[in-house]
């Protein structure tokens, strides 16, 4: 071997063995590499295994959307199980927009297009253009129901554009609330795989219109529907509008009516559109049903008994306590409200005074009604003795210095006692007594008989600003002090006394019962117990004198109500006529409340009511026994026509 080879063997081993050697530097960069992996294998590790859950929810958030749908509302029946409430189907023309993505995307390119060709400078933005195409697609769409129904509706752009910023899962609602005619049209003619399509929701109906408007009460959109025990709640949620009670029964018992809502949730692509079929389906459910108290035969007769007088009707079950009747007039028709009033709808009830329910929230003097509870202090007192408490009316009666007039219209009484003076409306007899029995004890007998509080009934906004005054409340309100005069004023059912129809309907069946109290109720149970409360504190003797005055004022010749052609045959009324004076502000004059309340039969009582209507021309005369009366005694010759005397 030559030195050469030699030197270059030399060499190659050398360099081998240095390959082989363990080099540090290299060895850095070999640990730092498998670090580097182990972290990032330990990162994914922990992301697949131990956060799992939390992408998945980031996912799920991402791609899932939930649909709430409200249930229809309970109907609502009267105590024969005539129905008063319900729900009618509400039809529209809808566009499923999902379905159009690929259709609005080829527009958007056709738009775009068009617009490179003409060379137009002022070009539209991207977005302005997606407007336009989604615009003239809906509008192709809506040319085909057009052509159907042969009119000319249009795409509210804005609303469109609303849709799809807003509530882009829904469908988009081109023609609302169609006629049954357009309905049936439209159903023949839509293709059944066709984006268009009939959608059908619920508005509440009512079978009798204007009937019991007051009491039933209506409804309104509700944007907000709940969705109990539904999955989903933390994901985007859309909302179908249901509907919510705004007043009367409606708003009272609405957690009992609205129905649970149903849902949906769907899986959508990246530009939001449904990903079908759903992940989740849940069916709405209809609301429970309210039996009320109401006797719809006796509230039409009421309510056309009471024609176009301002005023209300309210008759009870003497025993229970349940409303027969709720009238209040004037009134308004509940199918406009049904889905919405329109503004002129709003503005006439606002005109006539509509919204005013006089039944419950209508405050009146009472009138001569009144004298009942000043006669039933006046004998529970000791200052009027039932056989022998007698007074003289010559028309009229001096009362510190002022005169105060017999208002019954027929002139002077002569020598008159209890029965008689209730029968005959003798204000003399009762500013005599009332002055001997005290305000103090007229204003505790009618708190007895609970005049000066609400009566609790089943309603939204009852009143409370009753009053039954007494010397006390007029020094505080008026800053006045009492004067016998308004203890005169007091006894005959005038000067600040302020009640409502309700609340002498309740009178009545009170004393029809020989009781103070009677909680009316709106509500329907055939197994209600009767109600009884504290008795009105009258013996046997006292009572029959009052109930006798009070039959007297329908069969005494000289009774305030004797109307023999308006007669209930076969049963024997017990009543009571008022008329009280309000004076109109500004000099205007004034205005009389025509009243009635009563009760029958008189042997065993089952039905109890009062009626008060209102004159509209200043200082025109109005009456009890003309105006009021006849309305009651309708309303009792149906009660008794359909449920019989016994």
């Amino acid at each position: 071997m030559s030195p050469d080879d030699t030197n270059l063997a030399d060499r190659s081993g050398r360099l081998l063995e240095s390959h082989r050697g363990w080099d540090p530097r290299v060895s850095f960069f070999h640990f730092l590499v498998a670090g580097m992996l182990a972290i990032l294998a330990g990162g994914l590790a922990y992301q697949q295994l131990f956060n799992a859950d939390a992408h998945y929810e980031r996912e799920r958030h991402q791609d899932q959307r939930r649909v709430v749908t409200p249930g229809p509302r309970g109907n609502i029946y009267d105590r024969g199980g005539r129905l008063l409430v319900s729900n009618r189907p509400r039809f529209a023309v809808v566009l499923y927009l999902d379905e159009l993505a690929g259709e609005f995307r080829r527009e958007f390119i056709r738009i775009r297009n068009n617009y490179r060709e003409i060379g137009d400078r002022d070009l539209p933005t991207a977005s302005q253009m997606e407007m336009i195409a989604r615009v003239s697609v809906v509008q192709r769409y809506l040319d085909q129901v057009n052509a159907v129904l042969e009119q000319d509706h249009r795409v509210d752009a804005q609303a469109l554009k609303r849709h799809f910023d807003h509530q882009l899962l829904l469908p988009f609602s081109l023609l609302d609330d169609l006629s049954q005619s357009d309905f049936a049209r439209l159903i023949e003619r839509l293709p059944v795989d066709s984006p268009l399509q009939i959608a059908t929701s619920y508005a509440r109906f009512y079978p009798y219109g204007s009937a019991a408007a007051h009491t039933l009460g209506f409804v309104g959109e509700d944007e907000n529907v709940g969705a109990e025990d539904l999955p989903g709640d933390d994901l985007t949620t859309f909302r179908l509008k249901g509907m919510v009670g705004r007043d009367g029964l409606e708003r009272r018992y609405d957690s009992i009516l609205h129905g649970e809502a149903g849902g949906t949730i769907f899986r959508v692509d990246p530009a939001g559109y449904i990903v079908h079929p759903p992940l989740e389906e849940r069916l709405p459910v209809q609301g429970k049903n309210l039996n009320t108290s109401l006797d719809i035969d006796l509230q039409l007769t009421a309510e056309e008994s009471l024609g176009d007088y301002s005023g209300a009707a309210v008759a009870l079950d003497v025993a229970t306590g349940e409303v027969l009747v709720l009238a209040s007039k004037p009134d308004y028709n509940l199918g406009d409200f049904s889905p919405h009033p329109s503004p002129a709808t709003i503005s006439d009830i606002e005109q006539r005074g509509a919204w005013l329910n006089r039944a419950v929230n209508g405050l009146y003097p009472p009138g001569s009604t009144f004298k009942l509870v000043t006669s039933v202090a006046g004998m529970r007192s000791g200052a009027i003795l039932p056989d022998s408490s007698t007074a003289t009316c010559t028309g009229s009666m001096l009362i510190g210095g002022r005169i105060f007039t017999c208002d019954n219209g027929d002139g002077d009484h002569g020598e008159i006692g209890l029965r008689d003076a209730i029968a005959e409306s003798c204000d003399v007899f009762f500013y005599t007594y009332g002055l001997r029995t005290g305000e103090e004890s007229i204003a505790a007998q009618a708190r007895l008989f609970h005049l000066d509080r609400p009566t609790g009934i089943e309603l939204p906004g009852e009143t409370r600003h009753m009053i039954v005054p007494d010397a006390a409340w007029k020094e505080q309100q008026e800053d006045e002090r009492w004067y016998p005069g308004d203890t005169a004023n007091m006894a005959i059912g005038q000067g600040f006394l302020r009640v409502t129809p309700l609340q002498m309907a309740c009178l009545a069946a009170s004393i029809a019962r020989g009781e103070t109290t009677t909680v009316p109720t709106l509500l329907h149970d055939p197994a209600r117990a009767a109600q009884h409360s504290e008795p009105i504190g009258l013996d046997g003797g006292q009572r029959a004198a009052l109930i006798e005055g009070m039959e007297g004022c329908l069969s005494n010749p000289l009774g305030t109500a004797h109307l023999p052609g308006l007669a209930v045959s076969g049963v024997t009324v017990a009543g009571k006529t008022g008329t009280a004076t309000v004076m109109l502000g500004g000099g205007k004059g004034k205005i009389d409340i025509a009243w009635f309340v009563c009760f029958a039969p008189v042997e065993h009582p089952r039905v109890a009511m009062a009626v008060a209507v209102q004159g509209d021309v200043p200082n025109e005369g109005f009456g009890g026994g003309r105006e009021a009366a006849p309305i009651a005694l309708t309303v009792l010759r149906k009660y008794f026509e359909k449920y019989g005397t016994q």
